[in-house]
């Protein structure tokens, strides 16, 4: 597209946005510093560097697609070719199996913030904060329980592994002087019915106290739930009511994944409540086509939702964006670039809202009128303002990031 016509159709909407009271310069500068975290995950189908095993632990991906990344400098490579083509700044966020381990196997309750000095150094040379999770899938030691095992000297070893990890975000928030968000899912369950559920729970809120006895300043814990995990369909420990109440108990960020609920719950929905109660909430991202399936996240109803319902609470500065689905069905750069850019152009509906007036009309009473402006509003030339977006970034405008994906495949990820 030329840069001419792009200009033109963004002056365009512009008057359309200014008729309405919007400011679209102003949300441009809004979304430019709205940071999604990308998850380094998506270029390795979840893999690692601690050893070349299956998943387990009630996760896995399906796919593949040639030309994974097979070590760290080819995954940082296919990061930064990916953040190419998405406009704005953005985080990565890491599992602890991605640590630099120089070839040799350190277990999980060894592991030290020295292990992630090169992503520290990587980070800060490319302009790209980090965020950080425990792992504690895919580990002898992982089994149906880990942080909730009635084994001590396997509870004992988890919870040194997530005390560790907090350790290494904490050193991560220092040193890019931002926090790091640190995430801590466990897939503790049963496959089948439980008589000792509150037993588990128990076991679990300990572990969680013992982890979180260490005070830092440079980075924020969020604790995310999951229905079920595959494998361990009949029972969760770490339920969405029990990280509820321990977050609010202990103040700590909820992490909400759009793929870890029943099919017919909102996701949006649950922001305004929990907002009130907890002090930040962490989003995990991504398109559940049969629950949590981890599809390419896409610019469909419900993410739509959930960007609106950020805007509406004007909770942008205490609601983070994480990405995390893990497709290896399809080229892996291009569903980073799918994912990211849709995740944006919702952001950008959101924030080009005519807010104020939909909100005196619900004031008013005027059903009709706020309905009909709700549905105006989707028809709005918001895809100038992202095109003009996209160009000020200096990033493809529209499809014309396929054939450089394409030449990128050719040349690199096809030759692996």
């Amino acid at each position: 597209m030329k840069e001419e016509q792009i200009i033109n159709a963004y002056k365009l909407a512009k008057a359309r946005y200014a008729d309405l009271g919007i400011d679209t310069d102003k949300v441009m500068d809004t979304l430019q510093r709205t940071s999604l975290s990308l998850h380094c995950w998506q270029a390795d189908d979840v893999t690692g560097f601690e050893s070349r095993g299956t998943l387990t632990g009630g996760i896995q991906t399906t796919g593949n697609y040639p030309g994974k990344a097979r070590n760290i400098d080819e995954l940082r490579q296919d990061i930064l070719k990916a953040a190419s083509y998405i406009p704005g700044k953005h985080r990565l966020s890491l599992h602890e199996i991605y640590g630099d381990f120089g070839g040799q196997f350190i277990d999980r309750d060894q592991v030290e913030p020295r292990h992630f000095e090169s992503w520290m150094q990587w980070a800060a040379e490319n302009g790209m904060k980090l965020d950080f999770n425990s792992t504690s899938f895919s580990h002898p030691k992982s089994g149906d329980l880990s942080l909730a095992n009635p084994d001590k000297s396997i509870r004992d070893f988890w919870v040194e592994h997530t005390k560790r990890c907090r350790a290494i975000a904490e050193e991560m928030g220092k040193r890019q002087q931002d926090p790091c968000i640190m995430n801590l899912w466990v897939h503790d369950g049963s496959k089948d019915i439980t008589v000792n559920r509150m037993k588990y729970r128990e076991l679990l809120k300990d572990s969680l106290d013992r982890i979180f006895a260490q005070e830092y300043t440079h980075m924020k814990d969020c604790v995310e739930s999951k229905v079920f995990g595959i494998g361990l369909e009949s029972y969760t420990v770490g339920s969405n009511d029990f990280y509820i109440g321990y977050g609010v108990l202990r103040q700590k960020l909820i992490t909400l994944d759009t793929g870890h609920f029943h099919p017919t719950e909102s996701v949006a929905d649950k922001l305004s409540s929990l907002l009130l109660f907890v002090p930040e909430v962490m989003l995990h991202v991504s398109r559940p086509v049969r629950w949590d399936s981890d599809h390419v996240t896409i610019m469909n109803d419900e993410t739509l939702d959930l960007c609106h319902e950020i805007v509406r609470c004007g909770a942008l500065e205490r609601v983070h964006i994480g990405l995390d689905y893990f497709d290896a069905s399809i080229n892996r750069i291009g569903a980073y670039v799918i994912g990211s850019r849709a995740t944006q152009k919702c952001l950008l509906q959101a924030l080009l809202e005519p807010l104020d007036t939909l909100r005196r009309y619900e004031a008013e009473g005027k059903g009709f009128q706020r309905l009909a402006l709700l549905e105006e509003a989707k028809s709005l030339p918001w895809n100038a303002v992202w095109d003009m977006f996209c160009l000020k970034n200096d990033v493809p405008v529209g499809h014309e990031f396929i054939s450089e994906i394409e030449k990128y495949e050719a040349e690199v990820t096809s030759k692996r």
